[in-house]
């Protein structure tokens, strides 16, 4: 009796990278409340406000 092939594609590259990032426990409170209220993730969360804050920072 033959066995069904399991066939499973490559992961593609999405254009993100993963990284380790030390947040102080208030703000990460304030993250997670801001998640539950935006019916969104915690890393979906932090890409925008990230995106938001890079795109408005500037070095005196």
């Amino acid at each position: 009796m033959a066995k069904d092939v399991i066939h499973i594609e490559r992961k593609t590259l999405d254009g993100y990278k993963v990284i380790s990032v030390r947040i102080k426990e208030g703000t990460l409170k304030k993250i997670d409340a801001l998640s539950e209220k935006s019916n969104r993730s915690r890393n979906e969360l932090i890409n925008i406000l990230l995106e938001s804050a890079v795109d408005s920072a500037q070095v005196r």
